[in-house]
């Protein structure tokens, strides 16, 4: 028989313990603890303090310098348990364990300390256990069939049954369809982003037709409204600013709204998401034409590399360590990648091995070494060296043609100046005594700084003398006006030129290789070992992906950001597929199936319906990677369609609603809110595209909408928008330093990288804001003169008017009686209050009767009707 060692009789002893008690182990109990608490010490990157190796049962058994760390089977021997026990490790009081989290080590090793298989001989680099690859989103996508319930009569496509079978398993079903007018407000603001008018409810109740719902659903997808709704929506993970961020000085970002409008023109186009990911992330080495003569095509691709240009970034001005400041860009653009598109946490392992997920620091190097090229930070590029140009040799061509003309008129004007001052200069010359003209005439002509001392002298003795292009005017004012207009002809003949545009892209130089190392503690200044550019280890060891090349023989730069994003968008690639109909569900329903849309790993919380995210991940890929296909399945299925929910049983069983039996009640997001302000009050300009509105500060120091006019002092008159002001929000500008009043105090991101999900506070300063600021004063007037113009005079008119605008339906009975009585007494108390008539050149002010009814409307816009989506 053979002999079996000490350790094997461990390992095996171990194993058989894990069998006879499978409720802790080392593997998916106690090793994810170590590995948060402790690895860094003992264990990673060879750090071993005092000897100790805890990544492995047995290498605790085994011990350090002061013995075994673990007896199995006796924990209060176990040296490892009395110093975690008492508070003595970890020493960091941020990584000390739990009462929980140590009874589980206890209980461990009190079970023997078991496996749940036999452990290697050794760890060579980063061990990546069988529980981590295993856990649930690292898996293949695979399409589960579809779950057979009982009601089937509300089954309206595949996403019910998979929500049905789990509430049916607890004995409830759906709630009740919701009303039509509350279905339409709420898959209008999910869509475009905007309330229908009273005249669209009207038509949709009236519609009986059994596809006037489906209908509804392509108008609105088909709506140039729905981009900026859902461009919105990417905007926010890809951290898209108009500023640089990074410090106060918050440099602005002039040409950084060309991506915000082709983030837009995607989703409205609705561009398979695979090729939207590839344009982003590798825009640059899709483009067949020169960078200086771009065509319309590549330059579009130029501007989709942008979503690679939003990070902070301060290295186009003072910093204190510009090496840092590069650094730091090329950290936070991984951070707004990965969490983006494959919601994973890759940013914790930039400085140490991920804690908690199966990500080593190397992998975190090896995934920049994929933007390295671009981003070299020994070779950097300041933001204004990235712009690209987009002027065509067509526009070269026909500015050449325009400056050639505009030429003639500037010679013209030259000969006439000169011919102007020479007569002007004659006719003062003659009113010197004789004797002396040739004397000056001679100085004049002599250049300024080879005049003698007698020159300058005479000259200054008669200033008259100094005849200038500058000083015609005071001469000659007719001659001058004749000039000045040849000055403006040529001017308006050079305003006709193509204006030059550029945009704010990512570019990467052609044969540059520049060698990547993992950085020591993050430090640049503490390179270690080179590493090659490749995805993450933990997805390759699940399915079979492209691999990312050094430098890829078929593009004149090395290929490497086309093969990462092939890699993402290989239907074998596990995250992103998962990541983007997650987010897609979470703008429907108020929440994720996974409620951590950008941490899909450990810490992440589970979905709550894991098939039901395979089935659409996989139906989002069969589709073409069309998000307006998963609208489609999503918006028509009961679960989107129902009411409020009303069973008492079920929200004392379910307070959460993970089980999607009923509606969510939700609050209008901050542009939601302010567009549907402007909308209600008629004052909603919707032009779409262009430059953003910008964004500064009033005299009281709020940030408002509004032109700084720089020669009036700080703060000067705030200079006419001209209607760009009502605009919708996705068109502000996003100044990360100055966030507009009124968004900011409806929870509007900071974009620091990123936002990976937008987070709803109650707080006393958005009620504040409803009852005194003047952007909601102003529109509640402009609401009441709407609601006057198109109601007429009639109180009880008013009022329906103003609730079907405001809440989408009519008034009761008792709200209408409230409403008329509230006017009846408002306007009893601003008459009371009402000046003296004033002279009748002064505007007219608000009579007693209108002041009530703004009054009524800034009440409707406050109210929690128009602010919630029921």
């Amino acid at each position: 028989m053979t002999r079996l060692t000490s350790l094997s009789l461990f390992l095996l002893a171990s194993v058989c313990a894990a069998a006879d008690d499978p409720s802790v182990s080392f593997e998916r109990d106690v090793r994810p603890l170590m590995k948060a608490a402790c690895f860094q010490c003992h264990g990673e990157d060879g750090q071993l303090e005092s000897g100790l190796d805890v990544r492995l049962a047995r290498l605790m058994t085994t011990g350090g310098e002061s013995g075994p760390a673990i007896v199995p089977g006796d924990s209060e021997g176990s040296l490892l348990f009395q110093r975690v026990r008492d508070g003595e490790m970890p020493p960091e009081e941020a990584h000390r364990l739990t009462d929980e989290q140590i009874d589980t080590i206890r209980r461990w090793i009190d079970a023997g300390a078991p496996t749940l298989r036999p452990e290697p001989e050794a760890i060579d680099g980063f061990y990546i256990t069988e529980e981590e690859r295993s856990h649930w989103s690292f898996q293949p996508i695979e399409r589960p069939s579809v779950s057979s319930v009982r009601n089937v009569d509300r089954v309206r496509t595949p996403i019910d049954t998979f929500l049905l079978a789990k509430l049916e398993a607890q004995d409830f079903t759906f709630a009740d369809d919701a009303a039509p007018a509350s279905l339409l407000r709420r898959v209008m603001f999910d869509l475009v982003g905007l309330p229908p008018t009273p005249e669209e409810v009207e038509r949709f109740i009236a519609d009986e037709s059994s596809d006037a719902y489906d209908r509804l659903i392509d108008e609105l997808l088909a709506s140039p409204h729905y981009g900026e709704r859902w461009g919105r929506h990417w905007l926010d993970v890809a951290g898209y600013a108009d500023s640089e961020g990074y410090n106060l000085t918050d440099a602005q970002r002039p040409h950084a709204w060309r991506y915000r409008d082709y983030v837009i023109r995607s989703f409205n186009d609705d561009k398979p998401f695979d090729r939207f990911v590839r344009e982003q992330l590798a825009g640059d080495e899709l483009i067949t034409t020169p960078l200086d003569n771009l065509s319309d095509e590549d330059a579009e691709l130029l501007t989709a590399t942008g979503f690679l240009r939003m990070a902070p970034d301060g290295t186009g001005g003072a910093v204190d360590d510009a090496n840092v400041a590069r650094n730091d860009v090329v950290a936070e653009t991984v951070k707004i990648v990965t969490s983006s598109l494959i919601g994973l946490t890759v940013g914790c392992a930039q400085c140490h091995d991920h804690r908690y997920d199966p990500i080593p620091q190397a992998d975190y190097y090896r995934l920049r070494a994929v933007f390295d090229p671009a981003m070299d930070w020994k070779t950097w590029k300041a933001p204004k060296q990235r712009l690209v140009s987009l002027y065509t040799d067509a526009d070269r061509a026909q500015a050449a043609e325009i400056e050639a003309e505009a030429k003639k008129i500037d010679a013209e004007r030259t000969e006439k100046q000169t011919a102007f001052i020479s007569a002007t200069f004659e006719l003062e010359l003659a009113k010197l005594p004789e004797e002396i003209r040739e004397t000056a005439r001679a100085a004049h002509d002599t250049p300024e700084k080879e005049r003698t001392d007698e020159q300058v002298a005479l000259l200054k003795k008669h200033p008259s003398l100094n005849v200038t292009a500058g000083s015609l005017y005071l001469y000659d004012k007719k001659a001058a006006d004749e000039l000045k207009v040849l000055a403006d002809k040529a001017k308006g003949i050079r305003d006709t030129k193509p204006e030059e545009r550029f945009v704010r892209a990512l570019t990467e130089p052609p044969g540059h290789l520049p060698v990547s190392y993992l950085f020591v503690r993050g430090d640049h200044e503490q390179p270690k070992q080179e590493l090659e550019p490749a995805g993450l280890s933990v997805v390759s060891t699940n399915a079979s992906l492209p691999e990312v090349p050094i430098d890829d023989d078929g593009f004149p730069t090395t290929g490497r950001r086309t093969a990462l994003a092939k890699r993402l968008t290989d239907p074998n690639h596990p995250l992103l597929a998962r990541v983007i109909v997650n987010r897609i569900w979470l703008h429907h329903f108020g929440r994720g199936l996974v409620n951590t849309p950008a941490d899909f790993g450990v810490l992440g919380t589970p979905p709550t319906h894991a098939e039901l995210l395979d089935w659409l991940a996989a139906e989002f890929i069969d589709s073409g990677w069309s998000v307006k296909h998963i609208h489609r399945l999503i918006l028509r299925s009961t679960a989107y369609r129902q009411a409020l929910r009303t069973d008492r049983t079920l929200m004392e069983a379910d307070p959460d609603n993970l089980l999607y039996g009923s509606a969510n009640l939700r609050r209008l997001d901050a542009e939601a809110l302010r567009d549907a302000i402007l909308t209600v009050s008629g004052a909603l300009n919707d032009k779409s595209f262009g430059p953003a509105v910008s964004v500064i500060a009033d005299r009281v120091g709020r940030w408002v909408l509004g032109i700084e006019n720089l020669s009036a002092g700080r703060p000067g008159e705030v200079l006419p928008l001209h209607g760009e002001d009502l605009r919708r929000s996705v068109y502000v500008e996003v100044r990360r330093t100055r966030p507009l009043a009124v968004l900011d105090t409806f929870d509007w991101p900071r974009m620091a990288p990123n936002c990976d999900m937008r987070r709803t506070s109650t707080v006393a300063p958005q009620s504040l804001m409803l009852m005194n600021s003047d952007f909601v004063l102003n529109y509640a007037s402009q609401f009441a003169r709407r609601v006057e113009a198109e109601a007429g005079n009639e109180p009880d008119a008013r009022i329906t008017r103003a609730w079907q605008l405001a809440f989408c339906r009519s008034p009761d009975d008792s709200e209408r009686a409230s409403a008329r009585s509230f006017l009846e007494e408002q306007t009893a108390t601003f008459t009371s209050e009402l000046p003296p008539p004033k002279d009748d050149k002064q505007p007219a002010s608000p009579t007693a009767e209108q002041r009530a009814l703004e009054t009524l409307c800034q009440m409707l816009l406050s109210s929690n009707e128009f602010l919630y989506i029921d």
